[in-house]
């Protein structure tokens, strides 16, 4: 009884991470934040 509903979720989990990985811009994910003081002032563009 517990099996399938337990296969359903690891399948809606694995093709929500498809979707995700591949199917999404990155622009969605990417941090909003300004965390540009590891490179250093000058804004290299290192990282």
């Amino acid at each position: 009884m517990i099996q399938p509903i337990l296969v359903y979720i690891i399948l809606a989990v694995a093709v929500g991470y498809l979707v995700k990985k591949f199917f999404l811009p990155k622009a969605l994910f990417a941090s909003k934040k300004g965390n540009n003081k590891a490179c250093g002032q000058d804004g290299c563009g290192c990282h």
